[in-house]
């Protein structure tokens, strides 16, 4: 069984710097980690390899900064791992990326049985970037998938959010999956691992590997959307201090609250 799981290289503080001109974030330079939901996806493959057999393979496109969650993929249990890296790369949105990586993933020598990838990432929070994948690639998907109940020879079965209900869903292979956080509990990289794995190749793969190389698919050039503008949330750290009674503190709650507009006063109520 081959299973491919997509991570991704996240900025891991809240002073980002933006590019002005391409309302891109500067990830240069800037301290970075594995996105959050990715460690649950690479769990779920791990634990799939252990339990039936499987090849793990993990896949990231990025600067060659990136290698470095490639490296704690391998410390968690991958087999295999592929940058995809190109400065042509640089900017893309969420249907860019998922057209690189879906190219990437179509330039692996062996046939894939399953694709599995967080949720979303911290970064981006469009949880667009599984699907896309799934439909350039042309399997099925399933996602916000919050257990795996079983995986039979042909196909997995899959219980996923679906907002209001809980549903469960059967679906052949090959396909994609997308994981909620709490599927299960991602285990630490191991030591033994690293010591195993720190001299295992990285696969690395740029545009000229692909076999669209079609400029205008990738990066800033291949994103239908811009982003107008973009910036940290204000802070306030403004307070007040009040004394008094309790009913003299609750009328002036209240009050300050109709003041913010947070609420509103109704016809003939009474505090």
């Amino acid at each position: 069984m081959e299973i491919i799981v997509c991570i991704k290289q996240v900025p891991g503080t809240t002073e980002v710097e933006i590019d002005e001109e391409t309302g891109v974030l500067k990830r240069d330079g800037i301290e970075a980690k594995m996105n959050p939901y990715d460690l649950y996806a690479i769990e779920i493959a791990v634990r799939i390899k252990e339990d039936k057999g499987a090849k793990v393979t993990a896949i990231t496109m990025g600067p060659q900064q990136a290698i470095v969650v490639l490296r704690e993929a391998f410390m968690m249990g991958a087999d295999e791992t592929v940058l995809l890296t190109d400065r042509r790369f640089a900017g893309a949105d969420v249907l860019a990326t998922s057209y690189a990586l879906a190219q990437g993933i179509k330039r692996l020598p062996n046939n894939v049985d399953l694709i599995i990838c967080g949720k979303m990432t911290t970064d981006g929070d469009t949880a667009q970037v599984g699907p896309e994948i799934a439909e350039f690639i042309g399997v099925p998907h399933i996602s916000n998938v919050l257990n795996i109940l079983e995986i039979k020879e042909r196909s997995i079965v899959v219980e996923m959010d679906m907002g209001h209900t809980i549903e469960i869903a059967e679906v052949n292979f090959p396909c994609l999956i997308t994981v909620e956080k709490g599927i299960n509990q991602p285990r630490l990289p191991s030591f033994k691992r690293r010591l195993e794995t720190e001299s295992k190749e990285i696969s690395v793969l740029s545009l000229n590997d692909f076999e669209d190389q079609d400029e205008k698919r990738y990066g800033l050039n291949g994103s239908p959307t811009q982003v107008k503008r973009i910036f940290p949330p204000e802070t306030n750290t403004n307070r007040e201090l009040w004394k008094g009674s309790s009913q003299e503190l609750s009328d002036r709650l209240v009050n300050k609250l109709m003041e913010m507009k947070f609420v509103q006063e109704e016809s003939g109520w009474q505090r």
